[in-house]
């Protein structure tokens, strides 16, 4: 689990300096994940100890939220103030998250084979 972790840690913090030393405009986190996907796509397989943790945090996941919406209420001001943007954008996300969502649904099931029953 110690070894799952650190490569986790590790690739977020690679992540960050890819960011920091190129410019890019995305979150540090996120170029870290694509790395571990880019990684585990190369390796073919999840490793048993990053699937243990990776399953641990994702059961927990809610409590990793709760800094997110405790930075956010400390600048409830401003998302009164600007409440119409951010609405479009949690309105267009949640569309856009299911309509790519059922895509990839029925990718999936084109590609399964057909039941013999």
């Amino acid at each position: 689990m110690i070894q799952a972790l650190a490569t986790l840690i590790g690739l977020q913090l690679l992540g960050e300096m890819l960011v920091a030393g190129f410019g890019l405009p995305l979150p540090g986190a996120l170029v870290g994940m694509l790395l571990l996907c880019a990684a585990l796509a190369v390796m073919g397989y999840v490793p048993a100890a990053l699937e243990r943790t990776a399953g641990s945090l994702l059961q927990h996941m809610m409590l990793l939220f709760v800094p997110a919406v405790a930075g956010v209420m400390l600048h409830f001001e401003r998302v009164a103030r600007e409440w119409r943007p951010f609405l479009a954008a949690c309105v267009v996300g949640a569309i856009v998250t299911l309509a790519v969502t059922a895509l990839v649904l029925q990718w999936l099931l084109r590609r399964r084979p057909a039941d013999d029953a």
